[in-house]
């Protein structure tokens, strides 16, 4: 085990409470339903990600769209794909105002509103200064949906599925990515600008469902604490996580547990950015959240998701329908196993799954990049097989850390008073990563070949350091057990003394006098 690669948790008291409930989330009906509103709401919010990331890798196989660009290559077609994470970038210092001021829902339907106009602008472009513009209003709407979504799933989910729920919010980026390959793999038949102006036109789609069902679900309960609408939270709880029972002994104890905590939390927040490098717990999380940032954008996913064309022509694939069906199935395959991988990370530490992550990414890069500069010495086909290994191996490796726990241990890492921040953190090194990364790919692959890969093994290698001696261990713990990780023990012990109070207090009725639904305060 690392150096401190435990913090301070509290006592998991109510962490107990919820490992007794056996009951399944599918035989609970409110929160079936809650379920099933946060598909369309939040868990598909990446969905436009992996739509755009995807989308634009496969409009460079289509003619049509590379003659109406000018046949973009180099830097302005490094520009076209990294405009995108400029646009997220701009939007970064609002989405904390926004989040806290109004609530995760709202910042969700602005988010959704921006993005909404970017794809009808994408679509009806006249030419490449405004397609790179709407990619710009695209990448400006993205930021408020993922911080808002992530933030909203991690808070209404019971406490059980919560890991589960927050770990399909980046699985969900596959959906994106395999209907846009399957959109663009069917209108490349069509000889004209609408074989990418419809691809172009339908990444306002999940944006629609957000803007459509975001009022449906309820406000974060946490939000609603923290602006004294206790009832209102004491309700959404109750209908939730109790199915109603207005009397549940669980409810009032997490009533306890989020209103202390919260308490805490303000009582030394001034909810601005200074504060995150005010203390030694707040400055750890924010370099853990940065470096996560560029660890999820900066291990070589961009390279396959924004470049695939360029890889498979260096390695002999230049039919485009060749190409599209690769494109095709390695999409299908990455949905395959991020949802297969989301479903299992309560199994396994957090720690265990990154360090597994960052150790097989880097052995698999190491192979490829031994399997390409035979190709590019030697022409051999079997090299070119071993290379596309390779490639549809990446995706198991990346997605058991950086897609399956991300949110997760996002939302875990940061209390609620800085977790838009904390998140907006992450977004900001992330967003500038995909940004320099895509701007740099094709320049690199132009220019040096196969040997542009070893930028990637040797920074792999540093990702493996990193995580080892800096992730702490999050698993099986409360977002308010985790609160206060880095801090004075004493502050998570008054977290715990909240919860047993309430708890001391529904087993003695005696004490309870005619207060049978009040939940104490703190």
């Amino acid at each position: 085990m690392a150096p401190n690669a435990i913090g301070h948790q509290a006592d998991p008291v109510l962490t107990r409470l919820v490992e007794e409930d056996k009951v399944s989330w599918f035989r609970k009906p409110h929160l079936r339903n809650l379920y099933f509103l946060l598909l369309p709401t939040c868990i598909g919010i990446e969905m436009t990600s992996g739509f755009d990331s995807q989308m634009i890798n496969s409009v460079q196989i289509v003619q049509p769209w590379v003659i109406y660009m000018n046949h973009p290559k180099g830097a302005m077609s490094g520009i076209i794909a990294a405009i995108y994470s400029l646009g997220a970038i701009c939007s970064l210092p609002f989405v904390p105002i926004v989040n806290d001021r109004f609530g995760r829902r709202w910042a969700i339907f602005l988010g959704s509103c921006f993005m909404v106009f970017g794809a009808l602008i994408q679509g009806f472009a006249n030419g490449v200064g405004m397609y790179i513009a709407a990619r710009l209003f695209l990448g400006f709407g993205i930021p408020f949906c993922i911080v808002a979504g992530s933030s909203l799933m991690g808070e209404l989910a019971y406490p059980k599925e919560r890991p589960i729920m927050t770990s399909l919010f980046n699985a969900l980026y596959f959906v994106g990515s395999l209907i846009a390959a399957g959109i663009t793999f069917g209108t490349q038949d069509l000889k004209n600008d609408w074989s990418w102006r419809i691809p172009s036109l339908l990444q306002a789609v999940p944006s629609l469902f957000q803007i459509a069902f975001v009022f449906m679900l309820p406000e974060s309960p946490r939000f609603l604490i923290s602006k004294d609408r206790s009832e209102e939270a004491f309700k959404v709880l109750c209908k939730y996580h109790a199915e109603g029972d207005m009397d549940s002994e669980f409810v009032k104890a997490e009533m306890a547990q989020i209103e202390s905590t919260i308490k805490l939390e303000i009582e030394v927040s001034k909810r601005s950015w200074f504060e995150m490098v005010q203390s030694v717990g707040m400055r750890r999380r924010v370099i853990i959240a940065s470096f996560l940032g560029l660890f999820t954008q900066w291990s070589g996913n961009t390279l396959i998701s924004y470049y695939l064309s360029d890889l498979l022509a260096m390695i002999g694939y230049k039919d485009p329908k060749v190409k599209g069906k690769i494109n095709v199935g390695l999409n299908s395959w990455n949905l395959i196993n991020a949802v297969a991988i989301s479903l299992l990370v309560r199994r396994f530490p957090r720690r265990k799954m990154y360090l597994t992550c960052t150790v097989a990414l880097l052995c698999c890069y190491i192979g490829w990049t031994i399997s390409m500069q035979q190709f590019m010495e030697h022409k051999t086909h079997a090299a070119a097989i071993v290379t596309i290994f390779f490639i549809f191996a990446y995706s198991p490796c990346y997605n058991v850390g950086y897609n399956a726990l991300t949110y997760t241990y996002l939302v875990e890492l940061f209390p609620f008073a800085q977790r838009a921040r904390g998140i907006s953190i992450f977004q900001f090194w992330g967003r500038g990563a995909t940004f320099f990364t895509t701007f740099v790919n094709p320049i690199g692959l132009d220019n040096i070949k196969w040997k542009w890969l070893i930028t990637y093994c040797c920074w792999l290698a540093f990702e493996n350091v990193f995580v080892y001696f800096m992730f702490p261990e999050t698993q099986g713990r409360t977002l308010e057990e985790l609160a206060f990780l880095f801090e004075d023990q004493t502050l998570a012990e008054e977290t715990t003394a909240a919860v047993e109070k309430q708890l001391h207090h529904e087993h003695n009725p005696a004490d309870k006098g005619g207060a049978a639904t009040h939940v104490e305060k703190v």
